[in-house]
């Protein structure tokens, strides 16, 4: 079974320039604090990074800078990894205006999520966003095929699950994941049937 789509977001490979950037944040982040395998957060990683007690203060723009700096190369690496997985995906399924929604959007939701940890919190990451446009994948996927979206979030949750561990910001996971869940859902019922259709195999169908 072979369904064909036409997305705006292909053309740009979108994904890659967010990887370039991810990293590219990272080789600077790295050199402004002489470590290239641990962040070290010297005054300028340090206000580009989510330090909830400087966003209670006004730091808005930490909710979204944060998303483009990493603790680590071995961070660094396993984001961007499955950023690729999910966002070449997401291009397929989303025009560019949608892709970014999902991703900026989805990202910012985890981090607002993560206020809630109280002020001491210092937060990094793409995860947040990486985890929004799994869930906005997954859940486009089922709801265009007119299967239940439970499957998307029961999967949703086990990745959750293996992701969780000491110094995870869980929240931001959550947060991205339900955003990302909501943005496919609602896209996907505003799609026209043969809007809503995209290139996909069983085999992919049966992930979700």
């Amino acid at each position: 079974m072979m369904i064909n789509v036409v997305s705006s977001s292909q053309k740009y490979k979108v994904t890659f320039v967010l990887i370039a950037l991810n990293v590219a944040m990272y080789i600077y982040t790295s050199i402004a604090g002489g470590d290239f395998f641990v962040t070290n957060y010297t005054f300028t990683t340090f206000q580009l990074a989510q330090y909830n007690a400087l966003v209670f203060q006004g730091a808005y723009y930490q909710l979204l800078t944060s998303m483009f700096i990493h603790s680590s190369i071995i961070h660094l690496a396993g984001n961007m990894m499955f950023l690729l997985i999910f966002g070449l995906r997401g291009e397929e399924m989303f025009s560019l205006p949608e892709y970014l929604g999902v991703y900026l959007l989805g990202g910012l939701a985890g981090n607002v999520l993560s206020l809630a940890l109280g002020p001491n919190l210092i937060s990094v990451g793409a995860s947040g966003a990486v985890f929004a446009m799994f869930g906005a994948c997954a859940a486009y996927a089922r709801r265009s095929l007119g299967q239940s979206i439970m499957g998307a979030i029961i999967f949703g949750v086990f990745l959750l699950m293996i992701s969780s561990g000491e110094n995870v910001n869980y929240l931001a996971h959550i947060g991205g994941m339900a955003a990302g869940l909501a943005f496919g859902y609602v896209l996907a019922r505003s799609r026209r049937p043969q809007a809503a259709s995209y290139r996909v195999s069983y085999s992919y169908a049966t992930l979700f």
